[in-house]
């Protein structure tokens, strides 16, 4: 799989692609409101050159905060393959930790990141109610119709050898 960096992606596609899956390109999570068809990410594309699978991410303060990720093709690796380009980007960027946020319906997301190291650090109770404040069509059931209501965030700490590739020097 070809993973391209968003930046060389049109932005209309972008901002079509998080119409299409998130109601809008603005995320609204705890840590703040974001516009992720201008944040740095990865994507990877299929045959037709539509996006299977996106992440996008921030670095602030010597720390990277995954905002985003989207794979519409699960087990096939899209996932598992964007989170490592995150986790080299914050690594490069000396990043002691990449940290992001779920919601407490998602599940699948749960199980997902600690697979791939990640721990649960804070539950920030009622958070997607503040959210909803700024971005109303967040809506009030998530998955499995569980109320949509309080943010779980997880981190995994950087290790430095982690990241070197078979073809760094």
């Amino acid at each position: 799989m070809n993973v391209i960096n968003t930046k060389k992606l049109p932005k209309e596609m972008l901002n079509n692609f998080f119409t299409t899956h998130w109601g809008s390109p603005q995320m609204v999570i705890s840590s703040g409101v974001y516009n992720c068809s201008e944040l740095d990410g990865f994507a990877i594309l299929n045959t037709e050159d539509q996006i299977i699978g996106l992440i996008t991410y921030v670095i602030c303060n010597n720390e990277c905060e995954i905002i985003s990720l989207d794979s519409l093709e699960e087990g096939k690796g899209i996932g598992t393959i964007l989170v490592q380009e995150v986790e080299r980007a914050a690594h490069h960027h000396k990043c002691g930790r990449v940290t992001l946020v779920t919601t407490n319906d998602n599940l699948l997301a749960l199980r997902f990141y600690q697979k791939r190291g990640f721990h649960l650090v804070k539950i920030h109770r009622n958070a997607v109610g503040r959210a909803r404040e700024i971005k109303p069509e967040i809506p009030l059931i998530g998955s499995d119709g569980i109320p949509l209501r309080d943010e779980i965030e997880l981190e995994k700490r950087l290790e430095s050898l982690a990241f070197r590739r078979k073809d760094d020097k």
